[in-house]
C-alpha cells in the first residue's frame, strides 16, 4: 500500500514540491549560516517526495528549540499553514484521507523540524 500511495503521490505533484525544497536547500547552502536550514530543506524534500511509510521522531534540546523558533518565524509558519489547509481539503473525500494525513504529518514537521529525524515505518 505504501508503494502505491507513494507512486500516486509523486505523479500528482509530490515531485514538484520536493524539487522546490531541494532548490531552497541549495539556496540556503550558499551561506554558512544557512547550512542548517538547507539540511532541513533537504529533509523536507525527502519526506515530500515519498511520505508513505515514513515516520518522524522528535527530539533535541535547547539548541533545537532556538533553531526551531528561527525556522518557524522565517518559513515554518507559512509552510505549516499551507500543508494544513491542503490536508483539510484532501480529507473532505474518503479517497483523499490517506493523503490528507500525510499532509498533516508534513505540517507538523514544518513547525519544528530541528531535532527530528525521518525513520522507516
Amino acid at each position: 500500500m505504501r508503494t502505491i500511495g507513494n507512486i500516486i503521490w509523486i505523479l500528482t505533484g509530490g515531485w514538484i514540491t520536493a524539487l522546490g525544497f531541494c532548490l531552497a536547500g541549495c539556496i540556503f547552502y550558499i551561506s554558512i549560516i544557512g547550512i542548517p536550514l538547507g539540511r532541513i530543506s533537504f529533509r523536507m524534500a525527502a519526506l515530500t517526495l515519498a511520505p508513505f511509510g515514513k515516520d518522524i521522531v522528535y527530539g533535541g534540546g535547547a539548541p533545537s528549540l532556538l533553531a526551531n523558533i528561527v525556522w518557524f518565524l522565517v518559513i515554518g509558519f507559512w509552510t505549516a499553514v499551507a500543508y494544513a489547509v491542503m490536508g483539510i481539503l484532501f480529507c473532505v473525500t474518503v479517497v483523499g484521507i490517506p493523503f490528507g494525513m500525510q499532509l498533516f504529518k508534513m505540517a507538523r514537521l514544518a513547525i519544528a523540524p530541528f531535532g527530528s529525524s525521518l525513520v522507516e515505518a
